[in-house]
């Protein structure tokens, strides 16, 4: 017999970049009394890595827990899953919503339904979640409150939402301000009938189902992430589906490979506010964390040692996007903070990544030292990268590449919806420069306020390196959005990057009397007294081929006196690449050199001489 559990609710939020999820958690947690009176609270404080910090983003699924009184008497605990708004982690996305029972779906008041919140809204349908929307921002004084629910309307209609899932009850917030009202307020005005987020935790206790449960059913319990601990070692992060856990108690492991081992819970955590508590048991609907299994992987289930019944595993979209990565094989290894650069450090490294992120992939090469790496996109890959560089790694990073497939015995390739929000004057150059990519205009919208909104669909390698371009273009006002729409056949070839290499030609050191008569050539990378090697990408050459440069030549000292003063060398400063702008720039014969202190762009093959062979037999051979 089905029962709920009526003091418990779980919810997911989910929504486009930069739509406000962390913010509306945080604010939840205060109102919820989750830190204590006097505490020092930072904002976003669910972006506990550095790097999510940095980039404003989330990256990792995590979850956090409020006690809110019922208003039929006693406490009620909500658990919420923050969700990363970018399409690059959808893994995450996916195994979050495998823990709740609704979604909250959060969508800008101005900028309305983008290219994520079809991916996250999609992801929620397809588990048959009932959705809760919150537009967020009404207080924006571009805010178009009307606009948006229509498109939202749309969007649920354009993804196949049956009638159930479009009869969805409204909530209105300004996050920042910690308010919501189930009352439409005027556009850029903050709601007036509420100053704080009771309404919305009200909706949230009326229309997020209690988690079901069968009566005397055995245990079943699904491990959706992982996590460590420096005192307990690995936390397996579970879902409680059916029966009851408890600490100390011998449970049945149920593994991937289809074998069960019996094990011992050393450890029960479950999560209020920010901390995880030990706790005595814990039943149906309870997210909790257990240690004393070293070896537990995502997907797992744990069950009654009697009658092990495993759950499906958990499945994810397949990687669109790979680049191989190896150790660092520049002459410059090894003398910049980089205490790990052998293979063997760097496979290790890969494969522990394996255990705690289900939507990558790592495949061998013909080189013993290299691997490729498949992941969503390139953003999710550079933060794996950039992650590896903080611990001290030095690796050799390849361009990215798109991950094909052959259905019907035709090659076809990752296509993505693109959305750009460009001002209109530069309408004409952004079409343009898609065009070259390959990309189709599907849909244009005018709002009438001096911007258009434009959606391609377009090769997923021909976004490798575009956001630089685009940028360029719009002069920084531009803003792209884009998300994996499926496969189609290939578009042919792409010609992206316009133009060519500036390549050392010797090691040394850049000396600026060389640079002041190089820098009429292109955009130099280096400033003045940067060692470089032979075949070291040190600038953007304004013409289309490479051309092998003296970067470090000297001025020739004279005991001539001169009769004016020599003219003083106006260098104009270096461009310093990021990790995402050099992976960008790279063509297929170049790659990215990621050491702890340097990013550094080179040629595959160092030797000019050699280069310069391969060249010609290419050239010849067509």
């Amino acid at each position: 017999m089905l029962k709920k559990r009526n003091d418990l609710r779980n919810i997911a939020i989910v929504a486009h970049v930069d739509h406000g999820k962390t913010t509306l958690v945080d604010a939840m947690l205060k109102q919820a009394g989750a830190f204590r009176e006097g505490a020092r609270v930072d904002d976003r404080v669910m972006d506990s890595m550095d790097l999510e910090r940095e980039k404003g983003i989330t990256i990792l699924a995590k979850n956090t827990a409020v006690h809110y009184a019922n208003p039929d008497g006693g406490d009620m605990v909500i658990n919420i899953i923050d969700t990363p708004g970018h399409a690059d982690f959808g893994g995450e996305v996916e195994r979050g919503l495998t823990m709740v029972d609704a979604v909250a779906l959060l969508v800008d008041a101005s900028e309305g339904p983008l290219p994520q919140t079809r991916f996250v809204l999609r992801k929620a349908l397809e588990a048959r979640l009932p959705i809760i929307l919150v537009i967020n921002k009404v207080d924006r004084p571009d805010a178009r409150i009307d606009g948006v629910v229509n498109e939202t309307y749309d969007l649920f209609l354009d993804l196949d939402a049956d009638e159930d899932q479009i009869e969805f009850p409204i909530v209105y917030a300004a996050a920042i301000d910690g308010v919501a009202s189930t009352t439409q307020p005027e556009d850029g005005k903050v709601p007036a009938d509420s100053d704080n987020l009771k309404p919305l935790f009200d909706v949230l206790l009326e229309h997020v189902p209690a988690p079901e449960y069968t009566e005397g059913k055995p245990l079943q319990a699904q491990v959706v992430n992982l996590d460590a601990s420096p005192f307990l070692g690995r936390l397996a992060l579970c879902r409680v589906h059916e029966g009851t856990i408890s600490k100390g108690q011998s449970v049945a492991w149920c593994k991937r490979d289809g074998s069960v081992q019996n094990v011992k819970i050393s450890e029960l955590l479950i999560t209020e506010g920010l901390e995880r508590k030990p706790a005595e048991k814990a039943g149906p609907g309870d997210i909790i964390a257990i240690a004393g299994i070293p070896e537990i992987m995502i997907g797992e289930t744990l069950a009654d040692v009697e009658n092990p019944e495993p759950l499906p595993l958990i499945t994810v979209d397949e990687p669109a996007v790979s680049m191989t990565l190896g150790t660092n094989t520049s002459p410059l290894v090894g003398r910049e903070k980089g205490t790990k650069v052998t293979a063997r450090q760097v496979k290790e490294r890969l494969e522990t990544e394996l255990i705690g992120n289900v939507s990558l992939k790592v495949l061998p090469t013909e080189r013993p030292d290299a691997w490729e790496v498949q992941g969503r996109g390139e953003l999710a890959l550079a933060i794996l990268v950039e992650q590896m560089r903080r611990e001290g790694f030095e690796l050799t990073v390849g361009k990215p590449q798109v991950v094909t497939q052959e259905i019907d015995g035709k090659l076809h390739e990752p296509f993505e919806n693109l959305t750009v929000d460009v001002p209109e004057e530069h309408m004409g150059s952004v079409t343009q420069l898609l065009a070259v990519r390959k990309g189709r205009n599907t849909q244009m919208i005018n709002h009438g306020t001096g911007w258009v909104r434009m959606e391609w669909l377009i090769p997923a390698r021909g976004l490798i390196g575009f956001r630089t371009e685009f940028l360029t273009v719009t002069r920084g006002t531009g803003i792209a959005h884009h998300v994996f729409e499926g496969y189609e056949p290939w578009a042919g070839a792409i010609k992206t990057r316009q133009t060519g290499s500036l390549v050392s030609d010797r090691t040394g050191k850049a000396t600026s009397y060389a640079m002041y008569n190089l820098q009429e050539r292109g955009t130099l990378f280096v400033s003045p007294t940067t060692e470089v090697y032979e075949g070291m990408v040190v600038g953007e050459n304004s013409r289309p081929d490479d051309m092998d440069i003296n970067i470090t030549k000297e001025k020739k000292l004279t005991n001539v006196r001169s009769a004016a003063a020599d003219e003083a060398e106006r260098l104009v400063p270096p461009k310093n690449l990021s990790l995402e702008q050099a992976l960008e720039f790279c063509r297929g014969d170049e790659a990215v050199e990621v050491t702890p202190e340097k990013i550094r762009i080179r040629k595959v093959i160092l030797d000019q001489k050699e280069r310069g062979r391969l060249t010609s037999r290419a050239k010849h051979q067509k």
